[in-house]
């Protein structure tokens, strides 16, 4: 039995992808603090590349001082207000679980009104598992703190890459086509396809967090909940939170709210809430959002709760994208292998459906002698 012989450019082929792929695990693996700069750089890239090609190619800026300017821009309109948020939220939340008395009393009014209810009697609301739920909560702000000066270091290392990124462009962009498998349609759609969810991420994601946390505060201060800013910017906050969203913090507070005894101020709050901070978020996916980028809620659920876990806050962007990616390449892969074997087979059928009509037409009996 005789054996194909593997040809020696397959065999180098194999070794070189195994070696590429060797040391790109291995640099990924001792890199991978900065990963989330890097996809930060990427982000900004796509979201400034069009300004930054017409204030280089159609105004003649210089390129180092256009991305040098756009870096500026970015830093003045997401960092500075998340540095201040953060300047406000930390402490006042540090501030509230300090304050032991008003937890006490504030639990111990939720604990009566759910004592007295059928179903929400069942839960444990014990003072022991109150105060260590609050010192988990507690051993959570360091951390935060520490991510804090982890993204600030990520947002260095976004506008260091950003800025090569930027300047490099044109030549940029013709190495990765080039680099790319794929025929120039599917290059074009995986193109399409990043740019729509890197822009519907990056964009929508704060607007719907800044719309509720707005709605809410005004809501919080009309029906009177103590401290409405704080609690307004974590209902904001808690809108990246996959399927449950604001109702993590507004409805704890409603209950507080019927919990105290102020009735007339929960029914209204609580409507309000579920009309209101509920409504804006579909208001908005279906007028404004809609228009940056129609993303599927499953990709964009189960996307975040993907990209949290390998990215963190850089994973609301790229973790719908990697799913997006991921059913993408499923359709490229149809498009570049699959339409061949289709064409193969209709071929194939297309002779054997001839064949038998030439059979079928030719008349019975013996052929006439040549």
């Amino acid at each position: 039995m005789k054996f194909k012989k593997i040809s020696d450019d397959v065999i180098r082929q194999i070794f070189l992808i195994l070696l590429i792929g060797f040391i790109g695990i291995v640099i990924i693996y001792y890199l991978k603090y900065f990963i989330p700069g890097f996809l930060g750089a990427i982000t900004l890239y796509i979201l400034f590349r069009r300004t930054y090609f017409r204030l280089t190619e159609q105004r003649n800026w210089n390129k180092s001082l256009a991305s040098v300017w756009l870096m500026f821009l970015t830093l003045i309109t997401i960092v500075i207000p998340i540095w201040i948020i953060l300047e406000v939220l930390i402490p006042q939340i540090s501030a509230l679980l300090a304050n032991r008395q008003i937890i006490v009393e504030k639990f111990n009014a939720v604990k009566a009104f759910m004592a007295s209810k059928p179903l929400l009697n069942r839960i444990n609301l014990s003072e022991e598992n109150l105060f260590a739920q609050l010192q988990k909560v507690a051993t959570y702000i360091p951390g935060i703190l520490n991510s804090v000066a982890e993204l600030f270091v990520n947002i260095a290392t976004a506008f260091f890459i950003l800025y090569f990124m930027q300047v490099n462009a044109r030549y940029m962009e013709k190495r990765v086509s080039l680099y790319l498998p794929f025929s120039e349609e599917n290059k074009d759609s995986l193109w399409a396809e990043t740019n729509m969810m890197v822009r519907s991420n990056a964009i929508g994601i704060p607007i719907l967090a800044v719309c509720q946390g707005l709605v809410a505060v005004v809501g919080y201060w009309i029906f009177g909940v103590n401290n409405p800013f704080l609690w307004g910017m974590l209902t904001g906050a808690a809108s990246i939170v996959p399927a449950v969203g604001t109702m993590i913090v507004w409805v704890p507070v409603c209950i507080v709210q019927f919990a105290t005894g102020d009735i007339g101020n929960a029914i209204a709050l609580t409507l309000y809430c579920l009309i209101g901070v509920g409504g804006i978020d579909n208001v908005l996916r279906f007028s404004l959002l809609k228009r940056i980028g129609d993303v599927h809620p499953i990709i964009t659920v189960f996307g975040v709760l993907l990209g949290l876990n390998l990215f963190g806050v850089m994973g609301l962007i790229f973790g719908p994208l990697l799913l997006s990616y991921f059913n993408l390449l499923v359709k490229i892969y149809r498009t570049e292998f699959g339409k061949k074997k289709e064409l193969r087979v209709v071929i194939d059928a297309s002779k054997i459906e001839n064949a038998n009509e030439k059979t079928s037409i030719e008349p019975p009996g013996p052929k006439p002698e040549q």
